[in-house]
């Protein structure tokens, strides 16, 4: 088994691994070997198709189909140089001053998460589209809830040059989203950090990490030829994601120390819904999420977004099959499409845990509150369809496989609360967050305040799994913040932690 050797180690690239590196690469001046070892592929300009079969295939776990456990909900998680960064819509949101209180961690205040959040939305170049990237799909949904007296309002998003492609999810062809791959991590590889990419960290020790690396058959070749390494290491700093970060943890045995390891995760449960117009749209033109309606997220604990997914993902979240599935689906160029999220509690017994392979498995329950939670934002979406001009609404709850127009003043009785069922309706989650939680208290969190682990000096986590419950909206630049705190802190204890 060869060996490497490094003073610092990043697992993962995205928001909470390119932040940390581009943070801790001025170290490097200094003769501090620092390097990121990346699961995912560095693509090259010329693979980002747009094809949406393989994009998912190269860019997420699974394809985009991690299933729960209980096979009722589908997890999508980006994997490459670049992370999640690299395949979602740009929306940047700081993280409500009323989130940070809930989630009530010792020693974390939302003025420094707002101010850290502000310094990547600027070096991001997060800003409000202009109205002509506002395609109809977008148009429509602001129409709709300003009719029914619901306040919407603009995503900020972090893009330059966007030209308007429409498949953002499946990585910009342009290169016009400004993720870790475009701004963080090639200015941290000019100042001497190593990534390598094509490498599983298969678990950790200290002082070392042994990595498979493999080669998938796509993107730029790893730094790193196939093979099996042992990497040696005095800081390891994990930043894979909140499902792949805890079950790193656990396969590598910490769970006996830290009761709280995996536990409590929250997903953001999330469906699409298609309302049907009589005429084609702007839709897969411009960019799919322009605006969101969170005129529902304090009384009733969901929000409602603009969206546009392409014809697999549609067509896996529509209920059924069969005529009606293929008539709505055929007239694609009429849907208007809207991503309900609700806002799930964080519970001990929602979490990761890892098969006798050492991978993760996902045991989450989708509560009756969140059922509750996703009925009545079925509702609400169904109405702005309506408001919106929509000929025929198709809802994952309905009774039937469509709503028309005519029965607009039915709702509640045509989407009954009976049919919210796990495994009835197609529920997802791009948002992973908790199973390395930040607290005081050993017994009911992962880290402190600073990201590192406790009982571990040398073990730090930098990406979403360090959330105590939902942050309500896109996490994105919530990552980058607590990243910087973990960034902060390493070099604060610089001399302590590379000395030996």
């Amino acid at each position: 088994m060869p060996d490497a050797s490094f003073d610092i180690l990043i697992v993962g690239s995205g928001a909470g691994g390119g932040t940390v590196a581009r943070e801790l690469a001025p170290l490097c001046a200094d003769g501090v070997r620092i390097a990121i070892l990346e699961w995912g592929a560095r693509l090259r300009k010329d693979e980002f198709t747009g094809r949406e079969v393989e994009m998912a295939h190269r860019l997420f776990f699974e394809s985009g189909g991690m299933l729960t456990k209980d096979r009722a909900m589908t997890l999508a998680a980006g994997r490459a140089y670049g992370g999640s960064t690299v395949v979602y819509t740009g929306t940047s949101l700081v993280m409500p001053r009323r989130v940070a209180e809930r989630w009530g961690v010792p020693g974390l205040e939302w003025d420094d998460i707002e101010r850290r959040s502000a310094k990547y939305a600027a070096e991001n170049k997060v800003h409000s589209l202009p109205p002509d990237l506002q395609n109809d799909n977008n148009r429509l949904f602001a129409e709709g809830c300003r009719a029914l007296g619901w306040k919407v309002e603009q995503f900020p998003i972090n893009v330059d040059g966007c030209r308007g492609a429409g498949v953002c999810n499946l990585g910009c062809p342009n290169l016009a989203k400004q993720g870790t791959h475009r701004v963080q991590l090639p200015v941290a590889e000019q100042a001497g950090v190593e990534v390598i990419t094509n490498a599983k960290v298969e678990r950790i020790a200290e002082g070392e990490c042994f990595v498979t690396v493999r080669d998938p058959g796509f993107g730029e070749p790893s730094p790193w030829a196939p093979g099996e390494y042992r990497v040696r290491s005095k800081v390891v700093i994990i930043a894979g994601n909140a499902v792949q970060s805890s079950a790193l943890l656990l396969r590598s045995g910490l769970g006996a120390d830290l009761p709280a390891l995996g536990r409590y995760l929250t997903l953001h449960p999330a469906l699409i819904l298609v309302g049907e117009h009589e005429r084609p749209l702007s839709n897969t033109a411009g960019h799919p999420k322009s605006f969101y309606c969170d005129e529902f997220l304090e009384s009733a604990g969901f929000l409602l977004e603009t969206c546009m997914y392409y014809p697999f993902t549609t067509a896996k979240n529509l209920i059924g099959f069969g005529a009606e599935h293929s008539q709505l689906m055929k007239v694609f160029q009429c849907h208007q499409q809207i991503l309900v999220l609700a806002i799930d509690p964080p519970r001990v017994d929602n979490r990761v845990t890892v098969d006798k392979r050492g991978e993760p498995v996902v045991d989450y329950r989708l509560t009756g509150g969140v059922l509750d939670t996703l009925h009545r934002s079925m509702i609400a979406a169904a109405e702005v369809f309506f408001a919106a001009g929509a000929r025929r609404v198709h809802v994952p709850a309905g009774e039937r496989f469509f709503i028309g127009a005519e029965e607009r003043d039915r709702l509640e009785e045509l989407i009954p609360r009976r049919n919210v069922r796990p495994g009835q309706i197609s529920v997802s989650s791009a948002h992973l967050m908790g199973g390395c939680r930040m607290g005081a208290d050993p017994g009911t969190s992962v880290t402190d305040v600073w990201g590192q682990v406790h009982g571990y000096p040398w073990l730090f986590v930098a990406d979403s799994s360090l959330f105590p419950r939902c942050s309500e909206v896109n996490p994105y630049l919530t990552v980058m913040a607590l990243a910087d705190r973990v960034a902060e802190r390493i070099r604060d204890r610089r001399e302590e932690l590379l000395s030996s």
